[in-house]
C-alpha cells in the first residue's frame, strides 16, 4: 500500500487549522449583527494587503506579508483569542502564543515548520518592513470594523479614544498614511459619540 506521510501530516494541519473558523473575536462583521471569528480576520487582512500594500513606508515582499497574516493568528487555536485591551491578558500573551505555534507548526514536515515558525516569530518581533506593515493592517482592521459598528466594542468594554491611540501608534511604523487614516477614523468615531474622549 502506498503512503504519504508529508502529505498526510500536511493535510492533518489543514484539518487542524479549520478550528480558525470557531475563535471569536470581540469586533463584529459589518454587514451582519454577529462577531467576527479568527478565520475571517486572516482572510480580510490578507486582502487589505493585496489593496494596500502601496501604503506601505518600505519596499516590501506582498507575498511574505499575505503569508504572514494568514499564519499570525493560527496560535489562537490554542491559545485563544486575547482582547486588544486586556492588559491582564497581555502579560502572558506570547508565552502562550509561542507554546501554541510549537505544538500546531509541529504537526507539520520539518521545512515548512520552520518558514511557519519563522513568519510567526518575525511578526512578533515588529522589526521588519513585512512585520511593521501586516501588523499596521492587523491593528487598522479592528478600528475600522468599530467605526462601521458605530462602536459596538468600543462601548461595551469602556474603551477610550486614548487608549485606542496608544494601543494602535504602531500602525505608523508600517505606513503613515494608514496611520493618519486610523487617527481621522478614532478622531471621527469620538465626535459622533461612538467612542468615550
Amino acid at each position: 500500500m502506498e503512503r504519504f506521510p508529508d502529505i498526510e501530516k500536511q493535510l492533518n494541519f489543514i484539518i487542524e487549522i479549520d478550528k480558525l473558523k470557531t475563535i471569536t473575536r470581540r469586533s463584529k462583521i459589518i454587514h451582519d449583527d454577529r462577531y467576527e471569528n479568527d478565520a475571517e480576520h486572516s482572510w480580510h487582512l490578507a486582502m487589505m494587503a493585496l489593496v494596500l500594500h502601496k501604503q506601505a513606508n518600505a519596499d516590501i515582499d506582498l507575498f511574505k506579508v499575505v503569508k504572514m497574516l494568514l499564519i499570525h493568528d493560527l496560535v489562537e487555536i490554542y491559545a485563544g483569542d486575547t482582547f486588544a485591551y486586556d492588559a491582564k491578558g497581555r502579560e502572558d500573551q506570547f508565552d502562550r502564543e509561542l507554546k501554541a505555534a510549537e505544538k500546531l507548526f509541529g504537526m507539520l514536515p520539518p521545512e515548512l515548520h520552520d518558514e511557519f515558525m519563522g513568519l510567526w516569530l518575525e511578526f512578533e518581533k515588529k522589526e521588519s518592513n513585512e512585520a511593521q506593515f501586516a501588523l499596521a493592517l492587523d491593528r487598522l482592521q479592528p478600528i475600522m470594523l468599530n467605526h462601521q459598528n458605530r462602536g459596538y466594542t468600543w462601548k461595551l468594554y469602556n474603551v477610550t479614544k486614548e487608549q485606542v491611540l496608544n494601543r494602535n501608534r504602531e500602525i505608523e511604523k508600517g505606513s503613515e498614511s494608514l496611520w493618519k487614516y486610523a487617527r481621522h477614523i478614532v478622531e471621527k468615531s469620538a465626535e459622533q459619540g461612538f467612542l468615550s474622549e
